[in-house]
């Protein structure tokens, strides 16, 4: 069996094994990682030898830490990646370059409608009616965008986004809200199949599905990184922030958005940012809580676009997509028996 690993940011981790017994036999690691001394390589070989096959994440994180001689030095990669790659091995579980993927950035819609995309999008690449999708949205109104969980009156001051023209509405997936201001976020979704996240935890997720993201900031001049669970930074600040959902299909929404340009006046008027949230941000402002792409980079938003197209179509070999009349057609339907109506919006009040 064989499995890999991307460290997100990091090194890739191999890992080669047999299964005998109910064990895990003749295991053995490797990738570009740097590890010293020599020595611990085959320490970690031993450990992860004569584990049971249902051994987890943990467990096999916590065997290979076991072993490790004092002062051993781990760069590019950890136990962790480790027991996920071995996760993968056992699972079987394909990469990026075992998929056809396809690109889609098309005419501007309404917030809805673009909720409701996903929604549909990623129902189908779950059961096999599209190929995994990466799309960038366009919109053609502002709104507030709250995650699946939190309380509408909790996170948004109606007057305040009134007053400045946004629209609210609550998608599939959890995590905060986002203020999606016309020109002024990337918003991008990933519709996959659960394979390919076969094996990792739910956190470690997040971050494999972003690297391609921070390789293209970093690519920009920004030093990217992924903060758990789901934030994506630079040390400047906060850039954006994921979110997941996974469908019962197998299919699996993975969406980002990042701040373009801001108005931290607005932000604070038209979303109830409490000091609790801030709490453990450091800071007393919300606004400062964000650096966006604009101030680190000082491209247009449409070249940022095509930095992210142009880099996960070279990382992936993705092609160039659309979006069908059919598929179009049953985001409408989703948008009015669902993202549309006042049970959906309020159903958490």
């Amino acid at each position: 069996m064989h499995g890999e690993y991307k460290v997100p940011g990091g090194k890739l981790v191999v890992v080669d094994l047999e299964e005998r017994d109910g064990r895990i036999a003749d295991f053995q690691l490797a990738g570009d990682f740097f590890l010293e001394p020599d020595t611990a390589l085959a320490d970690i070989d031993a450990a992860v030898s004569g584990l049971p096959v249902e051994s987890d994440v943990a467990a096999i994180a916590a065997a290979v830490r076991a072993a490790l001689p004092d002062g051993a030095q781990l760069l590019g990669f950890t136990p962790e990646a480790v027991g996920t790659a071995v996760r993968r091995a056992l699972v079987t579980a394909p990469g990026w370059g075992d998929f056809d993927w396809e690109v889609v950035h098309e005419r501007p819609v309404s917030p809805r409608m673009n909720l409701a995309l996903d929604e549909v999008l990623t129902g189908r690449v779950g059961d096999g009616r599209r190929r995994p999708t990466l799309r960038l949205w366009e919109w053609n109104e502002s709104a507030v965008v709250i995650g699946s969980f939190q309380s509408l009156r909790n996170e948004v001051d109606p007057e305040g986004a009134a007053r400045h023209g946004f629209d609210v509405v609550r998608r599939i997936s959890g995590g905060g809200a986002m203020m999606m201001a016309a020109n002024s976020i990337v918003t991008y979704s990933l519709y996959v199949p659960a394979s390919l996240v076969s094996g990792m935890t739910f956190a470690d997720s997040y971050a494999f599905l972003d690297d391609w993201v921070l390789q293209a900031l970093r690519s920009l001049g920004i030093e990217a990184t992924y903060q758990p669970l789901n934030d994506i930074a630079s040390p400047q600040g906060k850039i954006g922030g994921a979110a997941q959902k996974r469908l019962a299909n197998g299919g699996v929404l993975h969406h980002a958005t990042l701040s373009y340009d801001m108005d931290g006046q607005v932000m604070t008027e038209v979303l109830r940012i409490g000091r609790e949230k801030l709490s453990d941000k450091g800071t007393v402002s919300a606004a400062k809580r964000v650096d966006p792409l604009r101030r680190q980079t000082g491209l247009p938003r449409e070249a940022i676009i095509e930095r992210f197209i142009g880099t996960f179509t070279n990382l992936y070999g993705a092609v160039p997509g659309t979006i069908t009349d059919e598929e179009y057609a049953e985001a409408e339907a989703l948008v009015e028996s669902k993202f549309s109506t006042d049970a959906w919006l309020r159903r958490v009040p």
